[in-house]
């Protein structure tokens, strides 16, 4: 599995270092760090959402935060 996160000026300012450390958090907590390639995407093109935009595999999920940060990590790396 391949994750992308964005750290472009906009997602940067929206809190991409805080989702960043979620996702290497929870990866370490499933034991997923040898499963998943983990690195940083400069624009994945939702700069108009409302929180950061993520790339799982080909699926792009927009607007993440800490608080909905739980819910995006199960339906689409868990799930």
């Amino acid at each position: 599995m391949k994750i992308s996160i964005c750290v472009g000026s906009s997602c940067h300012l929206k809190g991409s270092f805080d989702i960043i450390n979620l996702m290497k958090e929870n990866l370490e907590k499933y034991n997923l760090t040898d499963k998943t390639e983990l690195g940083a995407a400069f624009c994945l093109g939702r700069c108009s959402s409302t929180g950061v935009t993520i790339q799982v595999d080909d699926q792009v999920i927009t607007s993440v935060t800490p608080d909905n940060f739980d819910e995006m990590f199960q339906t689409y790396v868990l799930g």
